[in-house]
């Protein structure tokens, strides 16, 4: 069973007794309040029972006899009983709002909390959408289900059985006469229960495979277009589509039914109580009052019922929500902390990779037997072909995974005895692709670390060459880079990411040159800045263009997943492997290039 098909097993309940115990559990923090609402409903169901009652004594005792005076005392306790409701009903509704409110916000903070524990090859497999779709829509929906689902349920049961009880009180015999007709509404809800039931899976499967197929179809929109695909995926697309659309009306049908049906047989209710309450009142033995009071009973015991299709609504996607958010929740953490962690007050930068083994999925190895030293203070590039494995080694040396077989050391320490964030501390890593979060130039360089004061921040940007052009901006420092840094070129952000690095002072740095194109002045303030970077401190250079590590101490060359070469850049020319022909294979386009 697929992950899709896995999902579509559980959009249809719903109500699971499982995720019900486990939802309510948010409540626990906030069970005062619920339980305020809850009395407060009780209050409101009360005075609404009133209601009928005074009409019946208006009708029977004032009416009759022409009291205005009793009349009006009526008609101001009517009013009374509706202004101290809509208070109370207000009240309810604020408290289970903010109830809603706050759990939305502890479930959004517990999601959250997980999902920055999780490794990156978690992130690997699941689209961004689907995670944000986890912390938005789901967790809104389960707000909707605990402030107008459950508790409403409460109202509508206190409702149900304060008429009931009631309409037994007026005149039992009548209030019999009125509930011959349940029989066919409780058949009438089964009946709706078991078609809404499978309606609603009906559309959450098809709509779930709109999602993947729309997915796919716009990720892979420049192969469809090569192809000359567009009418055929449309095609697909209209058949998707039209599927969805069967579903819905199918839906639409049975809700629609619903409704009609539960209004008809709460009018044959009140057709038997006109009948048989008629022939009451003309043997003297019922009070027209009594009569017209046991019709609006039972038109408000009709009202919760015609509004079940709605909360059924509500529950079903509940239930699907709940069953995602814990899934997610559910997920391992695939790389923790050492039960009991190293805690070293400094280290040396020494690393060394003892055999490792690493694939991403299975057994399809990226990295394959993997063994080198870097040595404290030493400089060392690594390089290699597009897909040998050169990245993969700073994500294992940061933790972002963890190798199949093998070790990686810090000072003749297996990395996952540190702290994850004592480790990332000690670590610097400059990627070719450099992320800037939206806010100023300050924010992105410090990173919100308090430790790191403005000053530091400047005398940092200006080491590395990136205060040139912070100087231009409008606002200097203080300038908002936008969203992803869209304000700034592909060099100024690697000058900032160059900054950010310096700032934290990594013991040892790791530096995946990147391969964007910049102009000649941009290019030569980066190279500078490289070099600066790189003093003082253990240093490993993903290297892309080989011209720019001819200074490094040692070159490490990574082909198909193997260290194949190990020397100075000079030492490994001199053997003519697989570093003289990248070089030359280098040397020749870049010549191409000048006299293009």
């Amino acid at each position: 069973m697929n992950q899709h098909q896995a999902e579509e097993e559980v959009l249809g309940k719903a109500y699971d007794s499982r995720l019900m115990r486990r939802l309510i559990r948010y409540l626990a923090p906030y069970k005062l309040y619920v339980a305020v609402s809850i009395i407060l409903l009780l209050f409101i169901s009360v005075l609404q029972l009133a209601g009928p009652y005074l009409t019946k004594i208006a009708i029977d005792r004032y009416i009759a006899t022409q009291d205005i005076s009793g009349l009006s005392r009526i008609a101001l306790i009517f009013l009374a009983i509706l202004v101290v409701t809509f208070f109370l009903r207000y009240l309810q509704i604020y408290i289970m709002q903010f109830v809603g409110q706050r759990v939305m916000f502890d479930m959004r903070m517990e999601l959250f909390s997980h999902l920055q524990e999780m490794s990156l090859s978690f992130f690997d497999k699941n689209p961004v959408g689907r995670l944000i779709t986890r912390l938005t829509n789901d967790v809104e929906v389960l707000n909707e289900m605990l402030t107008s689902g459950i508790i409403a349920i409460f109202g509508d049961i206190f409702s149900l059985i304060g008429i009931v009880i009631v309409m037994l009180w007026l005149d039992f015999k009548l209030a019999l006469v009125s509930f011959m007709v349940l029989p066919l509404l409780i058949y009438a809800t089964i009946l709706f229960r078991q078609k809404a039931r499978e309606s609603y899976r009906a559309i959450r499967t098809r709509i779930a495979r709109i999602n993947a197929f729309l997915q796919e179809s716009i990720v892979g929109m420049p192969i469809i277009q090569i192809f000359n695909q567009e009418k055929k995926n449309l095609g697909k697309f209209e058949g998707l589509s039209h599927h969805y659309l069967e579903a819905c009306l199918r839906s639409v049908f049975y809700h629609a039914a619903f409704h009609p049906s539960v209004e008809i047989i709460g009018s044959l209710a009140v057709a038997l109580i006109i009948w048989y309450g008629g022939g009451q009142i003309l043997k003297g033995a019922l009070t027209f009052g009594a009569l017209v009071a046991f019709i609006q009973y039972v038109n408000r015991f009709y009202h919760p019922i015609r509004d079940l299709s709605e909360k059924y609504n509500i529950m079903q996607s509940a239930m699907a929500s709940s069953e995602r958010i814990f899934k997610l929740l559910d997920t391992p953490v695939e790389i923790k902390d050492a039960e009991l962690p190293l805690s070293v007050e400094g280290i040396r930068g020494e690393i060394e990779f003892k055999n490792v083994w690493f694939a991403y999925n299975g057994r399809d190895y990226v990295l394959r037997d993997i063994s080198f030293r870097v040595r404290a203070g030493e400089k060392v590039a690594i390089v290699g072909a597009t897909g040998g494995g050169k990245t993969s080694i700073i994500s294992l040396l940061a933790r972002f995974y963890d190798p199949q077989k093998g070790k990686i050391l810090i000072d003749e320490i297996d990395i996952r005895n540190f702290r994850q964030k004592e480790l990332r501390r000690y670590l610097g890593i400059v990627q070719q692709d450099v992320f800037l979060f939206s806010g100023t130039i300050e924010d992105n360089i410090k990173l919100g670390e308090n430790k790191i004061n403005f000053q530091q921040v400047k005398e940092s940007a200006s080491y590395v060459n990136a205060d040139k052009f912070i100087k231009k901006l409008p606002h200097e420092y203080q300038e908002d880079v936008r969203e992803r840094g869209s304000l700034l070129s592909v060099g100024q952000k690697q000058l900032l990411a160059f900054a950010r690095a310096l700032a934290f002072d990594p013991k040892i740095l790791v530096l995946d040159e990147a391969t964007s194109s910049v102009d000649t002045e941009t290019e030569m303030l980066i190279q500078d800045a490289s070099a600066k970077l790189l003093q003082h401190r253990t240093s490993i250079v993903i290297a892309h263009r080989l011209s720019t590590i001819k200074d490094v101490d040692r070159i490490i060359v990574i082909h198909k997943g193997r260290v194949k070469e190990v020397g100075t850049h000079q030492e490994l020319l001199q053997k003519k492997g697989i570093y003289y022909r990248l070089y030359q294979l280098q040397y020749q386009a870049e010549k191409g290039k000048i006299f293009a």
